[in-house]
Order: C-alpha cells, then structure tokens, then sequence
C-alpha cells in the first residue's frame, strides 16, 4: 500500500456540505470537495488487510484497494482506468451509492472506514477535468443490432458494453430524456444532470443511438415491432409499480405518490413549465411524507427548497438503534440509526407510527389520522405489528407524499404483450447463473435491474447491466470477451 501505517496516522476526512441556510436556496449540488492533497492522504488509509472485505460490499466488483493505492501515489490516470474496469459510471455511485464497501471496511470495526465513495467521486471527476474520458469505440462491428427498453442506470450500463462489444444498440425511453430514475427520480442537488448528459454524449459517440418519448408496449410502438426489428431485447425499465395505501380517504386530492412529486420538481428545474392544475408544490403548506427510505428524504429536501410550512416524515418501522453491534452485523449492511442531508435540512420524524385514514374538506386532505404500533417476534421467527390502544392521533396536511417504495415493475403494456414469466414477487423472471443467464423465458429476450430483481440500488442496476451485456454478447457471438 501507499502508507502501510497510514490508517494508524490519518484521521478520516471525508466531504463536507454548505451551511443549510444558503443550500435551500437553489437546487444544485452542495458536496465540497476534499482536495486532491487530502484524498490523496485518504487514499493511503486504505489498510493492506490482506481481506479486501470492501469487496464484499460492493455489488460491482470495483478493485477498492488497488485504486484507492494508486490514488495515493498520485497515479490518478491508473485510478481511473482500474475504477472503469469494473463500474461504467462512477460519477453517479460516487454521488448517490450509500457505500455498502465503507460498512464493509476492516477500519470500520473502529469507526472510522476509509473515505471509498468520496475517493471514487473524486477520481472520476479528476478524470473528467484531465480530458481521459473518451469515447471507447470498437475497431470491428459484428453486424448485430439491440434493443434495450429503459434508460436507467442498469439500460445505460449495458447498452454501452454492448456497443463497446460492436453491436449496434438502441436505447428507448418513455420519458422525454434519457437517464431514467438518475433523470426523474434523484433530486438535482443530489445528482446534478450534467452528470447524465455527458455519459450520454459519450455513448453517442460509442455508437449508441437514443430513442426517448417511445412508450414500447403502447399502440404507437408494440413490442412486437422491436422484436422483428433487432436480434436481442433487453428489458431494463425498472421498478415502477408503487406501493399504495389503500386506506379511507385515499382518494382525497393532495394524496399522491412519492416519485409524481419528485418527477415534476425536475422537470422544473430542467426548464419545463407544469401546467398549474397538475403542479404538485409544497409552498407554505404541511407536508406529510410516508416511508423514511431514500425516496422520502428526496421529497424532505424537495419540499423545503420548496417552501414547507412543516414536514413530517412517518416510519412504520420501529426506531433504528444508535450505532450497530460491530461484532454481529460487520462487514453486512448494518440497520442503525441514519440521518440525510434533508433530514438535516428540517424535518420532524417518527416511528412506529401507521396510517388510519386520511380526511379532507370539499376534496382536498385536511388532516391524517395516524395510531401508534408494535411490533413483536412470532413464533415462526417473523415480526408481526400490533396497534396500541389508545395511542391514536392527528396531523394537519396539505400534501402527503406516498414514498413507501416500489412493489414491482409495471405489467400493463409490454410486459403482458411479451408474457414473459415472472417471479414469486412478480419481477421479470430470469437467472443470474450459468448458461442463459440474464435470459426470459421468451426467445432473444433478457432482462437486468430493478424490474429482474425488484428496487435496489445503483450501484446493482449497473451491475447487472454489465453482466447482461456479457450475456447477450454470448447469445449473439457464441462467446464474449466483456468483463463481467
């Protein structure tokens, strides 16, 4: 390693963020980074601890140690090569990826893992600002062509090793712009979308071609069509069926789902006017946000650049605790208590708390009837929840935001026009081992992502975009020289 004793002499340093005043002021990213000097001396934490459990951690497979090495000895072209061995897009893991590897970090048995995600976030951006980011083009074309559905990070991933491979690939997109949930879905003081339009610049230039406003399964476009058309498919449209909350009341105006609300603050600040009648703004109103994953602290940070009277955010889940049993839960994901940027922003939490109905006036939510809960082990080892009596209460609300994740992908059109099978969950049923691995169980047609493995992260979708690719490159060549 760089510093074989630097974990021993180097405190962690790791990002810090501008003061919440001034940052819910505007919609841009608001992370400032370390110097290079100082990732340079968090590269050499990096412990020569002979088990890279870092790597355990990491869905892609990124070779943590060697580049965090390199990054240390300023060999940062080196960093950047060996990083894009394995991830097609750091920039976005760097940013949005919650860091399975730093939980995973020998070093994090003291608390004080190495700094993984923000010396990835930085070698990527050295790379860009050096100009070593360029289009990889392939010296042969095979004469194959590709269709992949969704572009998200998972369609994105794949169809550039695919065109890397020689194929010719065409990417489609329901939505107006390419990029999927890093489009739609992440908040722009998260993900600033200059970070999706030059990865697809660079894929342009790779060969591959970008079809958005094209629905495939709808009248204009059935799916049949590009099976016709192209010699493989691959279905990577995500995770979209949100879980609803079918209580009294659910009707009521002002109820809506998390990713609507989110969808529109985007297209905002991407320039697009809304039409008043379907804005959905949180301005001077109480809002309610339902789920304490990732989804509801975007709409935390979203509704107070937007003005919010108040926000709350319910959790039916029991209070994680402090801080983990490191003996028990490392080097595994461990449940401990977290706090995001936005929660940092304002908002008040609660826990263990269920929705009863919500109630309105002339329409529109006034109010959210909630009951406290339990929950308690069974005898078959499963958690079962049990209402308290007595424990009911009342919040005002003028917009409550349904964030409570996604169930599966969206059968209605091209999944039922295809009649692949699906799996106990009702994802798009495909293996991920041996032969036809990645493959449906209908002719030339694969799947990878969300809608194969249900919602997760990042960090998976680009994974098994690049497994995919590797597949389909065997399906249509007989072998496949791509990376896994």
């Amino acid at each position: 390693m760089g510093k074989p004793t630097g974990f021993m002499e180097i405190a962690r340093q790791d990002r810090s963020y501008t003061l919440v005043a001034d940052r819910i002021q505007h919609y841009h990213e608001f992370a400032i980074p370390l110097e290079e000097s100082e990732v340079r001396k968090q590269g050499a934490r990096c412990m020569d601890c002979g088990i890279p459990y870092c790597h355990q951690g990491c869905p892609v497979n990124n070779i943590i140690p060697d580049w965090n090495d390199l990054v240390s000895q300023d060999k940062w072209q080196e960093a950047i090569n060996v990083l894009h061995s394995t991830n097609n897009f750091p920039e976005f893991t760097g940013r949005i990826c919650p860091a399975p590897c730093e939980a995973a970090c020998t070093l994090n048995l003291t608390e004080q893992p190495v700094t993984i995600k923000t010396i990835e976030y930085s070698t990527i951006e050295h790379a860009w600002k050096e100009g070593w980011v360029t289009p990889q083009i392939p010296l042969h074309r095979t004469g194959k062509t590709v269709a992949v559905v969704g572009s998200g990070p998972a369609g994105m991933a794949c169809a550039q090793q695919l065109a890397r491979a020689g194929h010719e690939v065409t990417v489609y997109e329901k939505q107006d712009r390419i990029g999927g949930l890093l489009r739609y879905g992440i908040p722009d003081f998260k993900l600033d979308k200059s970070t999706i339009d030059r990865r697809i610049a660079q894929m342009q230039a790779e060969g591959v071609r970008f079809r958005p406003n094209c629905c495939v399964g709808s009248d204009e476009l059935p799916v049949q069509n590009l099976l016709d058309q192209y010699d493989a498919l691959v279905l990577t449209g995500g995770s979209e069926d949100p879980r609803d909350l079918p209580v009294p009341g659910r009707e009521l105006a002002g109820v809506h789902f998390a990713m609507d609300f989110l969808r529109q603050q985007n297209k905002r600040v991407a320039g697009d006017e809304i039409p008043e009648a379907e804005s959905l703004l949180a301005n001077d109103k109480n809002i309610i946000v339902i789920g304490g994953g990732d989804t509801g602290s975007d709409c935390i940070g979203t509704s107070k650049r937007q003005g919010a009277a108040a926000i709350t955010q319910l959790e039916i889940m029991p209070k994680p605790p402090e801080s983990e049993d490191k003996g028990l839960t490392w080097p595994d994901w461990p449940l401990k208590m977290r706090t995001s940027t936005s929660q940092e922003e304002g908002c008040e939490r609660d826990w263990s708390v269920a929705t009863q109905s919500f109630c309105g006036e002339n329409g529109q939510i006034k109010e959210i009837n909630l009951v406290r809960v339990e929950w308690t082990k069974a005898a078959d080892g499963r958690m079962q929840m049990q209402e308290i009596p007595g424990s009911e209460f009342t919040l005002k609300a003028d917009l409550v935001l349904l964030a409570m994740g996604f169930v599966n992908p969206v059968k209605a059109g091209m999944l039922e026009a295809l009649n692949v099978d699906l799996d106990g969950r009702n994802n798009v049923k495909a293996s991920t081992d041996g032969v036809g691995c990645y493959a449906t169980s209908v002719d030339k047609v694969f799947t990878a992502g969300d809608m194969r493995r249900g919602q997760s992260l990042v960090v998976w979708a680009i994974r098994e975009g690049r497994q995919a690719a590797r597949a389909v490159d065997e399906y249509l060549m007989g072998h496949s020289e791509l990376p896994l």
